[in-house]
């Protein structure tokens, strides 16, 4: 890919100031999880030091001093600690999937930048430590949060030179962290099982979440006669004549192929949110995201 052009920067702009002002309504689900780690403002697994009480128990050699219950102590002579909810950071793994399919088309690119600066921005507002990957096949690249802010990030686009162009995501190749959200965001137009590119989204106790941007004339196309198809991801050119009968495998095809990833996607508990591209973003997002619990409203 050449460096972003004027076109692609003011695309990322538009996108980068919607996002921001949608992430002020539409969020993560990030607190719906109990989490591990550094420290910050979501619900820890264990006690902390923040203002949230949550238990007493006795008090054992090497115990914090200032947490001992002295009023307690007063009245029966024993020592307990009082115990406090602990606080921490969220951990966020973005995949972006930036396969030629994903860029195709003016409105689905759009919406493509749409729910990757609304998770960016999501997360930071939350506070989430969060890491952001470029992934093309069997490439993948780690992108860092200056590079969004700054929309360099489709210049780093080029970086990823997968060994084929049509292969799918390959999730299990980037290093994911224990305990976190991990979104991918894939238009899932390639062939080939479900399983393990979903697999490894609920891997060392994460959550996966699967946002899908997409077209209407990819699920209901309006073709009829010749047609010079081209690959999106491999730009090869293949002459069809569509028929009627053409045109009904093709829709049943499309049906079959997102039922499957919806039944792959219950089996391995990820969330699955397919998103229109041809819709105001707030309402494409209540479609199915919200409504699933990809995304929550504040």
């Amino acid at each position: 890919m050449n460096p972003t052009t004027a076109p692609e920067k003011d695309l990322c702009h538009v996108c980068h100031h919607r996002a921001i002002a949608a992430s002020s309504r539409v969020r993560l689900p990030l607190r719906s999880r109990v989490w591990k780690g550094q420290t910050g403002e979501f619900a820890g697994a264990g006690t902390g030091s923040s203002l949230d009480f949550q238990d007493h128990r006795l008090y054992v050699p090497g115990d914090d001093p200032r947490h001992i219950n002295w009023q307690a102590y007063a009245r029966t002579g024993s020592y307990s600690m009082k115990l406090y909810r602990e606080e921490v950071r969220p951990v966020v793994d973005l995949i972006l999937d930036v396969s030629s399919s994903m860029f195709f088309d003016a409105d689905k690119a759009e919406r493509v930048c749409d729910l990757f600066y609304l998770c960016v921005e999501s997360s930071k507002r939350c506070g989430a430590s969060l890491h952001i990957h470029l992934v093309c096949g069997d490439s993948s690249r780690l992108v860092p949060y200056e590079a969004i802010v700054t929309h360099q990030w489709r210049d780093l686009i080029a970086e990823c030179r997968p060994s084929d162009p049509a292969l799918p995501p390959q999730t299990q190749r980037i290093s994911l962290r224990a305990n976190a959200i991990r979104l991918l965001i894939s238009d899932l137009l390639f062939p080939g099982e479900p399983e393990p590119i979903l697999r490894p989204l609920q891997q060392r106790q994460g959550s996966g979440i699967l946002l899908v941007p997409y077209l209407p004339a990819e699920m209901d196309p309006e073709w009829s006669g010749n047609y010079e198809m081209v690959d999106a991801e491999t730009r090869s050119h293949h002459p069809h004549r569509i028929e009627p009968s053409t045109l009904k495998r093709y829709k049943e095809a499309y049906v079959q192929h997102f039922s499957l990833w919806k039944q792959a996607s219950l089996r391995q508990q990820v969330i699955m949110a397919r998103v229109p591209s041809i819709m105001e973003l707030q309402k494409a997002l209540h479609a199915e995201a919200i409504l699933l619990g990809a995304l929550e409203t504040y």
